[in-house]
């Protein structure tokens, strides 16, 4: 079976999807499977050893629209990046991560949340294989989309590229941080992230001589602008070295996120050794299990409080550390790319 790759997101700026599409396709190249990876003519030539194939005179969702389907041929198509061309059909399977912008639709924008809803209702019904990442986003599309969730195939997420990159301590040093002197964010202002649930953390590290640092950026032609958090150290955009760094350094994780389909950051901040406190909601309990300390998104278990006893409690940190590594240990990009292949055959 020769695998035809939606390749778009060799285009696009970093976030979680465009991590999950090339650690994929990156596994998937290692088992040897057939592919070819389809782009817009601005993609880079080659990725994960592969040639890449520059097809059509488009970019951006008319370039998927109109110039990908005409390149297939009879090769099956792989979309890992929630979108994927209607015109297919069967001929395809997408990877939806999520279904926030019916459960979450204040954190985008009118046309980009109209544009989602109509293609992932339409997509099933023109008989696309539909994939997603966790048992939770299975239940929240079978809902909204009105379907039966045996017709949605999971696959989970991997963490392991969180140590690739050798940690960059610098970035500590120029905002100011020292090693277990601050808690990490990780997150854009988008509103189902939650970050201004964290103002309350504020206070008792400073009291106790610490900082909140928050890393990540908004994309605002998707996100609409939300509450920013009143945080100690806002570090912006990051590199993989760097977040390696920083993870390593911190105290914790703090993942206040009302909604997620997955939950990379935490998963990352378990393979590096981080002890997670994190919202119990979407699916990072069912990523994390009980490998992290748990809030609530909104309830009476607050992050302060969750916080405050992890540095009143001296084996807590370790014993999260601990169960951390173990649990992360069981989510790979290799395991990741076998179940999606196992779904591809079974279709």
């Amino acid at each position: 079976m020769t695998l035809a790759i939606n390749a778009r997101f060799l285009t696009q700026k970093l976030s979680g999807v465009q991590r999950f599409s090339r650690e994929v396709v990156t596994a998937l190249a290692a088992t040897g499977t057939p592919l070819r990876l389809l782009a817009p003519r601005n993609a880079p030539a080659s990725f994960a050893g592969l040639p890449v194939e520059h097809i059509g005179r488009r970019a951006g969702q008319p370039w998927e629209q109109f110039d990908l389907p005409r390149a297939i041929g009879g090769d099956h198509l792989l979309n890992l990046g929630n979108t994927a061309p209607l015109r297919l059909g069967a001929r395809q399977t997408v990877v939806i991560h999520d279904a926030g912008v019916f459960d979450t639709p204040e954190s985008y924008s009118f046309a980009f949340r109209a544009w989602y809803r109509a293609l992932h209702w339409a997509l099933p019904r023109r008989g696309t294989r539909i994939v997603t990442v966790s048992d939770f986003s299975r239940s929240r599309l079978a809902l909204h989309l009105g379907l039966p969730p045996a017709m949605i195939g999971v696959m989970p997420e991997g963490g392991e590229h969180a140590l690739r990159e050798p940690a960059e301590p610098a970035i500590l040093a120029r905002h100011g941080l020292a090693p277990q002197g601050y808690a990490l964010a990780v997150g854009t202002r988008a509103s189902h992230k939650n970050l201004d649930m964290l103002r309350e953390t504020v206070g008792l590290l400073g009291a106790r001589g610490l900082k909140l640092a928050v890393a990540g950026a908004a994309d605002a032609s998707v996100f609409r602008r939300a509450t920013d958090v009143d945080a100690t150290i806002a570090l912006g955009r990051v590199t993989d070295a760097e977040l390696r760094a920083l993870y390593e350094n911190a105290i914790c994780l703090l993942f206040p996120s009302r909604y997620e389909g997955f939950g990379l950051p935490p998963l990352e901040a378990m393979w590096c050794g981080c002890p997670v406190l994190a919202a119990s909601a979407g699916a990072v309990p069912e990523v994390c299990g009980d490998a992290a300390l748990w809030f609530d998104a909104n309830g009476p278990r607050n992050p302060a409080t969750a916080l405050a006893r992890l540095l009143d409690e001296p084996l807590l940190s370790e014993h999260l550390r601990t169960a951390g590594r173990a649990r992360a240990a069981t989510y790979s990009w290799s395991a990741a790319a076998g179940t999606l292949l196992g779904l591809l055959e079974s279709r």
